[in-house]
């Protein structure tokens, strides 16, 4: 029998998530070297363009660089070869390799039982001596492989491309292909369907795939065996190895109070699902965890687990880890699992947005978990002005009226479409640069040999590095001296700052218009379809722009800000500083949002005592040294005073102490 393999391959899901076994996804962008994402790999014909002939005295730096060159160099010109002999030596190891043509030498006789010589087939070998032999030397301590004999002298009749690319050596059937050609075979596709489902993905005609049928036949057979013998030894170590990750959460939490975890188990008894997050992470969603991405796209070939995890994002731009999970399956019951967990690891906050990829069962889990929250499905080319309209007339243009998944698209527009999600806020967390973010920190947790407890280790050493990160100060130059800019500078992350400072300067681009309620329309100096109608409301100082940016991202659009400018503002109302955007956000005291105890309000009060605080003390050094001098002598003495009070009252608060980020 044979043995499970040490590696654990995690890949992307690739099934379409209309849940056709039919359909599948493939992924650009990825690829990067060592990355396990599968990719289409196309199958190309050889250029045309000729090759150097191998001569006598030709250089390779090793001997798979030279059976590489003469492999290209035979297909190009009608055969192919193999490898014959090598000699080895005690100083050099392998020295000498003699490559041939694929019809060099005579098949040997086989002998029957009563003694007479048989051939079972006829053979192709038929003593070509087309052949390249190659000889090691060492040059100034470098291993070079030097051409030593060649000729391309055949006795047989050379192949059309045609006709080569049908040879044995030539007929691969690359990794993204073998993975489809099971998807198919497990749906109950024969094999010959399964050939020409390939042909019409592939947009090539008949006879054309680099393999044939019967290597299909030959590859599902042999696999189907191998998964047969490892199917017992597969689910043992599954078992065994989900217990392994358990204890690794064990040990987690009894060296840290603050690790959380939690699991389920079947009728067997046997661990479905796992999920576990950190305290610097519970400390952070409490801070940031009103916008939540939900990435489920990784899988394990090995266990069949589906990876989750959870992300936000900072005040300073950057991606934190919140926590994840192993799911056994992808149900809708899973995945309500995977989200309730979630909460309570999480001291019960439910996040205001959250964003998912594409998943209907994913999409039902959050309906029915989730109410109040806001499902975004960031399909960043997918912007309509007018949905409803636009659609129906790509729909009928195209003539994509029975497309399943036009429909599943349009089935779930609610949650992607730009004219239904503009307004719900996202923190600027569906963006391109967001989603590379997140993707570069997958890609370093998945390594392709690691079993679950090197990868619990890895998330963990991956999490803390996250949260561990330091930003430098930096000074940032002011583009327009507007006073407003001058402010932001001194309450805002550079990250947030950098965004608002963009649209402030945009701003002096458009024109308004005061209309007789008091509202502006906002246009563009040079593009008339640009246009944006900005209410606002003196008493209040509030401004409603109808791009909804402020709502969305927590920052002001250059339509708001242009508003403001032409009103003479000097200063922005401070409700227009988001806490999540300033710069002593990460160092502030927040109170649990479902925190009802006695003395919330109070506490809300200190909580924006302390931001104005900060603030007016970051303007210059002589401030921050005097409220660094004198908060320490008054703090220390309130401790004190405190520590003298009795210890109960009968009445508890519920707070949260964030660290520095």
């Amino acid at each position: 029998m044979s043995s499970i393999p040490s590696k654990n391959l995690w890949i992307r899901r690739q099934q379409c998530p209309c849940g056709d076994w039919k359909c599948y996804i493939t992924y650009e962008g990825d690829d990067d070297e060592g990355s396990s994402t599968p990719e289409l790999i196309k199958t190309e014909k050889p250029s045309s363009g000729t090759m150097i002939t191998p001569y006598v005295g030709m250089v390779f730096k090793s001997d798979d660089d030279a059976f590489e060159y003469y492999g290209s160099f035979a297909r190009k010109n009608g055969f192919s070869v193999r490898k014959e002999r090598s000699r080895i030596s005690p100083q050099l190891g392998v020295y000498k390799r003699d490559f041939v043509c694929y019809r060099s030498g005579f098949a040997p006789m086989k002998k029957k039982s009563n003694g007479e010589n048989h051939r079972d087939r006829k053979s192709v070998r038929c003593g070509c001596d087309a052949k390249m032999y190659l000889s090691k030397e060492v040059v100034d301590g470098v291993p070079q492989w030097f051409v030593v004999q060649f000729s391309n002298v055949h006795n047989h009749e050379l192949l059309e491309d045609d006709q080569v690319r049908l040879l044995p050596a030539y007929r691969k059937i690359h990794e993204a292909d073998q993975e489809r050609i099971l998807l198919l075979s497990k749906a109950g596709f024969p094999i010959h369907r399964i050939v020409k489902m390939l042909e019409l993905e592939k947009g090539i005609q008949g006879g054309q795939l680099p393999f044939l049928e019967r290597d299909v036949r030959n590859f599902v057979q042999n696999r189907k065996k191998v998964v047969q013998e490892n199917g017992a030894l597969l689910s043992e170590k599954r078992e065994n190895d989900v217990l392994e990750l358990l204890e690794a959460c064990k040990a987690m939490k009894e060296a840290d109070g603050d690790f959380v975890y939690d699991f389920t188990v079947d009728e067997n008894d046997k661990v479905e699902n796992v999920a576990w997050s950190y305290g610097d992470s519970v400390n952070a969603n409490a801070m940031f965890g009103n916008v939540v991405y939900f990435d489920t796209t990784y899988r394990s070939i090995t266990y069949g687990l589906l990876f989750g995890a959870w992300f936000g994002i900072d005040s300073y731009g950057r991606t934190i880890f919140f926590g994840c999970c192993l799911l056994q399956d992808e149900t809708p019951q899973s995945f309500s699992w995977a989200l309730q967990t979630f909460v309570r690891l999480v001291s019960g906050r439910c996040p205001q947005t959250i964003l998912t990829d594409l998943d209907p069962r994913l999409g039902d889990a959050i309906k029915s978990k989730f109410p109040g929250t806001k499902h975004v499905i960031p399909l960043w080319n997918i912007m309509y002005k007018e949905f409803e309209l636009r659609w129906s007339q790509m729909i009928s243009v195209f003539g994509l009226g029975s497309d399943k998944h036009i429909d599943l698209l349009y089935s779930v527009r609610a949650s992607w479409a730009q004219s239904y999600v503009r307004g719900y806020f996202l923190a600027r967390m569906a963006t391109i640069p967001y989603s590379k973010s997140i993707d570069a920190f997958l890609k370093g947790i998945f390594t392709s040999y690691s079993c679950l407890r090197g990868f619990f280790d890895q998330v963990s050493i991956s999490a803390n590095f996250q949260h561990q990160a330091r930003h430098e100060i930096q000074y940032i130059h002011l583009k327009t001296c507007l006073p407003i800019e001058e402010q932001a500078r001194s309450i805002l992350t550079p990250f947030a700052f950098n965004v608002l400072q963009q649209e402030l300067s945009l701003a002096m681009q458009y024109a308004t218009t005061e209309m007789a309620n008091g509202s502006y329309i906002v246009r563009h100096f040079k593009r008339m379809d640009e246009e944006r109608l900005v209410i606002w409301l003196a008493e209040d100082e509030q401004i409603h722009c109808s791009c909804k940016e402020f709502e969305s991202s927590g920052i002001l659009c250059r339509h708001a800000l242009r508003v403001f400018v032409v009103k003479n503002y000097f200063q922005l109302p401070d409700k227009y500083y988001l806490t999540r955007w300033r710069q002593e956000c990460s160092s502030l005291i927040d109170v649990d949002h479902n925190n009802q105890s006695i003395g919330g309000e109070w506490f809300q009060e200190y909580q924006s005592m302390a931001e104005t605080l900060f603030s007016e003390s970051s303007i210059t050094k002589e401030r921050s040294d005097y409220l660094r001098r004198e908060l320490t002598k008054e703090l220390t003495r309130i401790l004190n005073e405190v520590r003298n009070l009795p210890e109960t009252d009968g009445d508890c608060m519920n707070m949260t102490v964030l660290p520095t980020s």
